[in-house]
């Protein structure tokens, strides 16, 4: 019997990243037919892998892209009408619950931002192999290679975190429990030499 590996998806207003987490996969073999229908199988150690995702609307598999890497699978899907889909499977269909938001890859609708940094990653065109048939040669494509993009990322600056400067400088800080613990013994030490003056001075 067949598992179903891990899927992340994002979007932007004309394509949509699928990737398919299959950490050392062998085998593996995608198909994307233009009214939707997503295959993948393949196999990792003694595992075989299956999944079928019918995508929410037509897409572009010419224009479509897949990069087989060490630990994933990635592929860009064009959808063949630029439009925000509410969710990655057809409307009248559940998302299967191992398919999952990739949160470092998504923009919201309204911040439709650029598209993501693929340095380092070897594509192929599903159009351009027969109907994706099979991935046959595409097994040493390399791929992914730790995310070989990410340098471009510079140190990051300030990441815009001037706006929230520490205002702690007018406020009183704030005692440790420790401190506190401390200051309750040393009244309760107080109160009772004071009762002890008290009773003997009496």
């Amino acid at each position: 019997m067949s598992r179903h590996p891990e899927v992340k998806w994002a979007q932007r207003i004309d394509k949509v990243y699928i990737t398919v987490q299959l950490p050392d996969a062998k085998d593996a073999k995608v198909n994307l037919e233009p009214d939707g229908v997503f295959t993948f199988s393949g196999s990792a150690g003694t595992n075989l892998y299956e999944l079928k995702l019918d995508l929410n609307d037509k897409v572009n598999v010419e224009a479509s892209k897949i990069s087989v890497g060490v630990r994933s699978i990635f592929c860009i899907v064009e959808k063949a009408e630029a439009k925000w889909w509410k969710k990655l499977v057809r409307d009248d269909q559940r998302a299967p619950h191992f398919v999952k938001v990739d949160w470092d890859k998504w923009v919201d609708e309204d911040d439709d931002g650029g598209d993501v940094n693929l340095d380092g990653m070897d594509f192929s065109n599903f159009g351009g192999m027969g109907g994706m048939g099979g991935m046959g040669d595409m097994a040493g494509l390399g791929g992914m290679g730790g995310l070989g993009g990410m340098t471009g990322m510079g140190g990051l600056g300030g990441m815009g975190m001037d706006e929230f400067e520490d205002e702690s400088d007018d406020e009183e800080e704030v005692s440790k429990p420790q401190a506190a613990e401390k200051a309750d013994e040393a009244e309760k030490m107080e109160a009772a030499e004071a009762k002890t003056e008290t009773a003997q001075s009496s």
